[in-house]
């Protein structure tokens, strides 16, 4: 992606946590002109989520980052009672990463990012999995056949990248140290818009910042649950 001295347009499904958000900024870095594309399913983070993720975008401030797109899928009449929507059950700091599953997540935002792709006349759509995730809709197996099946459907020629697939949190997290990282958001359990310091993707998040030796700048609204 972006190799030629006048870049085509690249989508970028982005959350708002670490991962995506260095993937921006390594793609803006590589001379990408970005459409960022963020996709509300209603799930409880989601508001806090949006919020930090346009204060990364404006500390980021990069002409090569596009107006933030954000697409709605509710997922409320298929998720139901999950603990994504009830609040009831979030996935605290003893629990194990895949308690944070959520069933056909990235099959079903990739499903919304392309059609705006399609829209947009943008053939690569990039996300930022890592080669860490237990998830199979996260593997690089997983993206060849759906972006076939996307194509088939539509009529396009979209590629789907995955640069981080091969890549460890601390890899990535080294990349993307000297970005604007306090503007991030990781917490499926936020009180108003702080993280809560106690879920799962909270612990992650410290754990991020620990083994890079980066002091963590996340306001919890609890205390740390790593020394």
């Amino acid at each position: 992606m972006c190799s030629q001295p006048t870049p085509s347009r690249t989508g970028l499904l982005l959350s708002g946590g670490l991962d995506s958000c260095i993937l921006l900024g390594d793609l803006v870095r590589r001379g990408c002109r970005v459409l960022p594309i963020y996709v509300d399913c209603g799930l409880i983070w989601q508001k806090a989520e949006l919020h930090w993720l346009r204060r990364f975008l404006q500390a980021l401030d990069s002409k090569g980052v596009e107006p933030l797109v954000c697409l709605e899928m509710p997922l409320s009449d298929v998720y139901r009672d999950h603990w994504s929507l009830t609040g009831d059950g979030v996935p605290d700091a003893d629990s194990p990463d895949s308690a944070v599953y959520l069933p056909g997540r990235n099959a079903l935002l990739l499903v919304k990012a392309a059609l705006c792709c399609r829209r947009e006349g943008i053939d690569d759509l990039a996300l930022g999995v890592l080669g860490t995730s237990p998830f199979a809709d996260a593997k690089p197996g997983f993206f060849s056949p759906f972006a076939a099946a996307m194509n088939a459907a539509l009529d396009a020629n979209l590629r789907i990248h995955a640069p981080f697939a091969g890549a460890t949190k601390q890899e990535i997290m080294l990349l993307g140290r000297d970005l604007p990282l306090k503007w991030t958001f990781s917490c499926i359990a936020p009180l108003q818009e702080l993280h809560c310091g106690r879920c799962n993707k909270c612990l992650e998040r410290q754990r991020a910042f620990q083994q890079i030796g980066l002091e963590d700048p996340t306001e919890y609204a609890s205390d740390h649950l790593l020394a």
